[in-house]
């Protein structure tokens, strides 16, 4: 007679799961805010915002991964950053709308459930709670057998956040003489490293722990730095500078994000020497012979978010971010669009 089967058996083990529960609770509270109704164990994470002050209150919603970035931290056998960059990618594009990111959800998939390593990620996502200012309230671990390769995992995050509706920044109000100001990035942040991998593991044969001079550290550590988070950057900038319009510089880069939040009647120009270019952007390009194009329109190239201000107001901007130890530059301006040409101009 066969014994009797158990999900355990078929690999999944529930008690392990309950047991990650409990570190994943106390990942939450530490990220707790006014708002935050109960804690994680329920159906639904509860939350009650402050509406005091404002005339029309909108939610800003977002999602996203960390893409193949996680290769990374799979080969350095580290995971206790890429949560930072899954809370980053998603509160950084609810902030350039003006909302103030609120709570945060993660999703955990994985093979086989390793407790010590999905707590390494979860304490990632709690730090870049923290650092974003938002509640972690709930989230899913999955464990599914036979779907991914031993010791691999995906994550996905979505993240909500709160406006009042004259102060949403859809870049409506941007006009020709507009000046753009870039702020840097803290590398690569968590876009193209599908080409990423292929110059430098394909192509040179580097080994994960390699040691490149022209960065000054091994190629995993410069590859695994995690995502800026610009939340408490934008909230202070909005406070004294009249912002017109903000662009998160993702996948598609400069040359594709800008454009999202200029109007479609204008244009941008670009002065491509007026910021210096990190050494891991210059490394890629001359290690895989990256054209000039490429590069714009796959990396943030060390720029990770855009502000569009006023002409008049360029200095105080730059200023008040560089006294904030924000490095930020100058980097082009506004220009009316000729039907039939390109929108994006690099000068």
């Amino acid at each position: 007679m066969t014994k009797p089967l158990t999900y355990a058996d078929a690999g999944v083990d529930i008690d392990k799961a309950n047991r990650f529960v409990g570190a994943v609770k106390n990942i939450a509270e530490s990220t707790s805010r006014k708002g935050v109704l109960g804690g994680i164990g329920g159906f639904g994470g509860l939350y009650a915002p402050d509406l005091s002050g404002m005339s029309d209150p909108i939610l800003v919603s977002a999602t996203d991964g960390v893409g193949t970035k996680l290769k990374i931290a799979f080969m350095l056998d580290r995971h206790d950053t890429v949560g930072i960059d899954l809370v980053a990618m998603s509160v950084n594009d609810i902030i350039v709308q003006g909302a103030r990111p609120l709570f945060f959800l993660d999703y955990l998939s994985v093979g086989k459930l390793d407790e010590a390593v999905a707590t390494a990620i979860v304490s990632g996502v709690g730090e870049g709670c923290r650092q974003a200012q938002c509640a972690l309230i709930g989230g899913e671990t999955a464990e599914m057998p036979g779907l991914y390769a031993d010791n691999e995992y995906d994550l996905a995050g979505f993240a909500v956040g709160l406006v009042d509706r004259p102060a949403i920044l859809d870049g409506s109000t941007i006009q020709k003489g507009d000046q753009l100001i870039g702020i840097a990035s803290s590398g690569l942040h968590s876009n193209g490293y599908s080409l990423v991998r292929k110059i430098c593991f394909e192509h040179l044969k580097l080994k994960i722990d390699a040691y490149v001079d022209e960065l000054g550290q091994s190629i995993g550590e410069t590859l695994l730095t995690p995502t800026q988070i610009y939340v408490e950057t934008l909230l202070d900038t909005l406070k004294e500078t009249p912002l017109r319009g903000v662009a998160h510089i993702t996948g598609g880069g400069l040359s594709e994000n800008i454009v999202r939040v200029v109007p479609k009647a204008l244009g941008i120009e670009i002065r491509q020497n007026s910021w210096p270019v990190a050494p891991i952007f210059q490394f890629l390009q001359q290690a895989g012979n990256v054209q000039d194009a490429e590069m714009q329109r796959t990396f943030n190239n060390g720029i990770g978010l855009v502000v569009v201000v006023p002409e008049t107001d360029v200095d105080k901007t730059l200023d008040r971010l560089n006294a904030a130890n924000r490095k930020a530059w100058h980097l082009g301006h506004v220009v009316d669009q000729t039907s039939g040409t390109d929108r994006v101009k690099w000068v």
